[in-house]
């Protein structure tokens, strides 16, 4: 099955809420979404590119008591068409924890829920994306380079949402309120969205459920299993990684230290 060229549903919003954390199959989920037809917005996809300064006043509406946050009137429906929905179908990791707020806004769009078990789950997240975002050595260095010479807030914006998401002021208390706001988070969900509008995937569902609650045809090729990962050891990571920031964007590389390591090894 050919991408098609455009969603026909572009400029009605998002017609589909992703309801999975990081680390719960974002990357396979957001190329099967293309597959079908649909304009994705995955963020790992142009770290650079996404709209950080939204995505921070998004966080600051959301949750008015994070540290640092400027008092904010909560986002409308047009607030998020400006973010996400005037663009995308879909948007999948950066928007996982606003997903009961795009609900209220978006109230016909169905839902699919990718839930990961706890207990699997968190050591992967907490490793692969709070670690290196909130404990790596050069991370402050290079989220204040970032923002005063190249005016991104990438890393700014990261943290707020994770502290806002999590209920806390800092990473011990995320990790103490971790399960619980885990638990809250899927049953939110749940009681927000009546099962005929709602999908309960599991990545080893393939193409038949997703293709069948979108009303899409099942493509002729497989289905994606994305997970970088998987294919080398902790010691190839880490070398791939430091060779291919440091040809890429040089010196300054540490201005995104904080976000893109994150992001990057939550493509899966």
């Amino acid at each position: 099955m050919e991408h098609e060229a455009q969603s026909s549903q572009q400029g009605q919003g998002l017609v589909v809420i992703h309801a999975a954390l990081f680390r719960m199959g974002t990357t396979s989920l957001a190329s099967a979404y293309r597959t079908l037809g649909y304009e994705v917005h995955h963020g790992v996809d142009d770290l650079r590119g996404n709209p950080w300064p939204l995505i921070e006043q998004a966080a600051e509406a959301t949750w008015p008591s994070i540290p640092g946050a400027t008092q904010r009137q909560p986002f409308t429906r047009d607030d998020w068409d400006t973010l996400w929905g005037s663009k995308y179908d879909i948007v999948t990791d950066l928007a996982s924890p606003f997903v009961p707020e795009l609900i209220k806004a978006y109230p016909d769009a169905k839902v699919i829920v990718v839930q990961r078990d706890f207990d699997s789950w968190w050591p992967s997240f907490r490793s692969q994306l709070l670690t290196t975002l909130f404990t790596h050595p050069l991370v402050n260095i290079g989220l204040l380079y970032e923002w005063h010479v190249n005016g991104i807030r990438a890393g700014y914006a990261m943290r707020k949402v994770h502290f806002g998401f999590f209920g806390a002021r800092n990473l011990e208390e995320i990790e103490a309120n971790a399960r619980e706001t885990y638990e809250r988070y899927f049953e939110t969900v749940r009681k927000m969205v009546p099962p005929e509008r709602r999908l309960e995937y599991k990545m080893e569902d393939g193409w038949g459920p997703l293709c069948a609650f979108l009303g899409k045809e099942v493509p002729d090729v497989p289905f994606p299993r994305l997970n970088v990962r998987r294919n080398y050891s902790k010691a190839e990571r880490r070398k791939y990684r430091i060779k291919k920031t440091a040809k890429t964007f040089g010196p300054w590389v540490l201005a995104l230290l904080g976000v893109g390591a994150a992001l990057w090894y939550n493509r899966s």
